[in-house]
């Protein structure tokens, strides 16, 4: 089983002073995505703390290695199985959390000889981030009666355009991860006819050698009966 790795948000941050050993950190964003190599044989695993009432939604797609297949395992705080997914290339998972640390792992260890590119995409919904923004707005808020605007419309539309910006760079991600996955598929199919190509070949050219040599012993078989 590999290294465990942190996922974690910007609240906690000042808890972990001493990440534990072989752990990797994301930026404190709300909007992760993460790509590595899963060797054969191997299992990798990573936590997420959530709060309360949050929303946890995972992506992953498996872009390159024997068969494209990975099992994906996710864990509650608890310890309960909360998705398993067996030889799957890609899948999408939203759960509503509760306090705690949530596991998911990446299995590798049915293949022998193959190893995995694994990309995976992580968004954090509820994790109060939008009501502590919402306060700091407030505290600008003086002197607006002067004005012939209403700070809330303001707000909504700052809202709007954030998210749809955010679902902007989502997508894209997505399609960046959809087109290396089949990159990857068209250069191996590539590099699969060629090779055949050039068995064929081979094949071809010792069959017309074999052929060009039994007619002409043929011939001098003809030849050496008349003498």
């Amino acid at each position: 089983m590999g290294p465990r790795l942190f996922l974690v948000p910007l609240g906690c941050l000042a808890l972990l002073l001493l990440p534990p050993p072989g752990a990797a950190e994301f930026s404190p964003s709300l909007d992760s995505d993460f790509t590595f190599t899963l060797p054969a044989g191997r299992k990798e695993c990573f936590y997420q703390p959530m709060r309360k009432e949050a929303s946890l939604e995972l992506e992953y797609q498996v872009l390159d290695g024997a068969g494209l297949d990975v099992d994906f395992h996710l864990l509650s705080p608890k310890g309960e199985t909360l998705v398993f997914d067996e030889r799957k290339s890609d899948g999408v998972h939203t759960v509503e959390t509760e306090d705690g640390d949530y596991m998911f792992c990446f299995d590798n260890t049915f293949s022998t000889i193959s190893e995995k590119v694994i990309f995976f995409e992580l968004i954090l919904d509820n994790m109060g981030e939008d009501g502590q923004d919402e306060e700091d707005w407030k505290k600008y808020v003086t002197g607006t009666d002067l004005l012939d605007m209403k700070l809330e419309d303001i707000l909504e539309s700052i809202n709007s355009v954030k998210a749809r910006l955010s679902k902007s760079v989502q997508i894209q991600t997505l399609l960046r991860a959809f087109e290396a996955r089949d990159r990857n598929i068209q250069e191996s199919n590539f590099d699969r006819v060629n090779f055949w190509s050039m068995v064929n070949l081979g094949v071809m050219v010792v069959v017309s050698a074999v052929q060009v040599y039994m007619l002409k012993s043929l011939f001098e078989d003809k030849r050496k009966s008349r003498t």
